[in-house]
């Protein structure tokens, strides 16, 4: 009886049907970024200072510079990062207005220690903020006693995509790829607008935490019918350029951002285009793989006919054997416990779970502690992402030639003492450091990049989807606890992150190993034909 695969060899593995539908699902991919990372400019946290109308007065009419305004910083405070951020929260408590002050000596209350005698007390007239933009942060005031509302807003969209991956996957696989797609198309583009409208910081989170559960459903949704409609000698090549559409975005994000300085506009623009992906209804079939598996072979069998004739191939006469009942047997309900229920396919997804989690932690991390480059965030951005092109181009190169483990291994452990050797060079080398740092946002992005090509191929068809999204779901949970990583861990030790990345990302290099190799090898189609790839 012909397979899937079989069918493929004749009626075109990667040919003018697959093109147009790969290029189409390339822009969810695109589309994708914005939400991902998206809190690095809908969040920017400019200068900001108390807003303090008295002290503003004295100022202008004693004609005292930045540095000396006495609601903001004092000589002997300035260069005080801990005092500092003290006096963006903090102001004095003084009637700024009465007679005794005078532009002579304004600080007769100052000490020469540079501490105050007089009380100190939170900001009570808000804010002022050095931007023209208008953030989340600006529009809220999420600073001072309420900065961790940010951290909050972030975290809500990561613990959608983690608990969307319990459910999404199981959807996709129990209806269809085509109805997931499409439900989390919608589902993210309505809710994407409501985020631009909300009128309170709490609704603006709870659409974002909505968006969160269904929009990793639809570009996972997107990969996998990429991956099911080619050959294998074609897929590792549209999973990688797939993942790097969701690098253009990145590009195409920075731009935009910098010239949309208003979160709810830059919110809406990048939100809209999910609608346009509704017509994907007309154009996009589902999956046969997935048809075949649930013993829908008619409906299968009219698809395959559509993309022969796209193709311009004859309908294959081994067709045919696609009906017949005992070549799939009964219609295969996936369930999680299918995930852990036989040796090599847990061994599988314990060890995916685990890579997800340490290339999230790497990843993120090691974005959010190079820093920026510069002044300029927009710019710092496009630098950082237009560094994942050579990974991808190192894949592409190796892993027909070499195979998908040993690449991916390399980049694992390539990131992990990067890391490592980072932690220790001296701050008078910042070259090395900028160059190192690089060099392992190469190695965690071309791991991350190699996990999601192969996740998809150490499962078998019924439960594809269900076991890419529950091992990605790591992941996510690695992006919500990655901040306090950097951030916490860096108040013992400023690179003492680096050397919690350098062992997760060994450990990751080390446990890719004992995953089999599947260059070359057809999609498994049963929990049998997955238990036999080490062999």
């Amino acid at each position: 009886m012909a397979t899937f695969d079989d069918i493929l060899e004749q009626i075109g593995q990667f040919d003018l049907f697959q093109k147009q539908l790969f290029f189409i699902m390339c822009f969810i991919s695109a589309v994708f970024s914005p939400i991902y990372v998206g809190i690095v400019f809908l969040g920017l946290v400019p200068e900001f200072r108390c807003a303090n109308p008295g002290a503003e007065d004295l100022r202008s009419k004693c004609g005292w510079s930045l540095e000396e305004q006495l609601n903001y910083t004092v000589p002997g405070l300035y260069d005080s990062t801990d005092q500092l951020y003290m006096s963006q929260c903090f102001q004095y408590d003084v009637d700024w207005n009465r007679t005794s002050l005078s532009c002579l000596n304004p600080l007769i209350n100052i000490s020469d220690s540079g501490e105050s005698r007089e009380p100190i007390i939170s900001c009570r007239d808000g804010w002022v903020y050095n931007t023209t933009g208008v953030s989340i942060v600006t529009e809220f005031n999420l600073v001072c006693a309420d900065s961790w509302k940010l951290d909050l807003f972030q975290s809500c969209v990561n613990l959608g995509f983690f608990l969307g991956s319990l459910f999404i996957g199981y959807i996709a696989d129990r209806f269809g790829r085509k109805p997931c797609l499409l439900i989390s198309l919608l589902i993210t583009a309505v809710f994407g607008v409501l985020v631009a409208f909300a009128p309170t910081y709490p609704w603006v989170v709870f659409f974002r935490f909505v968006q969160g559960l269904v929009s990793k459903g639809s570009w996972l949704s997107g990969y996998i019918l990429v991956a099911e409609f080619v050959g294998s000698d074609h897929r590792r090549t549209v999973g990688i350029v797939y993942q790097v559409a969701f690098t253009v975005g990145l590009l195409v994000l920075s731009g935009v951002a910098y010239g949309v300085t208003n979160w709810r506009w830059l919110q809406l623009i990048v939100t809209l285009p999910n609608f346009v992906f509704l017509t994907y209804y007309w154009c996009v079939p589902e999956s046969p793989r997935w048809l075949i598996s649930q013993n829908r072979k008619a409906e299968a069998k009219v698809i395959i006919q559509s993309i022969a004739k796209k193709n311009k191939k004859p309908i294959p006469e081994t067709l045919e054997g696609l009906t017949a009942d005992e070549d799939y047997g009964e219609k295969q309900v996936p369930s999680f416990l299918d995930l852990v229920r036989t040796p090599q396919i847990r061994k599988h997804t314990f060890i995916l779970m685990y890579t997800w989690f340490a290339c999230a932690v790497l990843y993120q991390g090691l974005i959010m502690h190079m820093g920026s480059t510069g002044d300029n965030i927009y710019l710092d951005f496009f630098i950082s992402a237009m560094v994942e092109f050579p990974a991808a181009f190192i894949i592409i190169v190796t892993v027909d030639r070499i195979g998908r483990r040993y690449p991916w291994a390399v980049g694992c452990l390539v990131a992990g003492f990067a890391c490592i050797i980072t932690a220790f060079i001296p701050d008078g080398l910042n070259w090395l450091r900028v160059t190192l740092s690089c060099v392992s946002r190469m190695g965690i992005t071309l791991s991350y990049e190699m996990v999601c090509l192969v996740n998809a191929e150490l499962y078998p068809t019924y439960i594809r989807n269900l076991g890419i999204m529950v091992c990605s779901s790591m992941c996510d949970l690695g992006g919500i606890i990655t901040p306090f990583i950097v951030y916490r861990l860096a108040d013992i030790w400023k690179d003492l992150p680096l050397i919690v990345f350098a062992v997760l990302g060994i450990l990751s290099g080390i446990l890719v190993l004992l995953l089999p190799e599947t260059k070359g090898k057809m999609l498994p189609e049963t929990i049998e034909e997955v238990e036999h790839l080490h062999k």
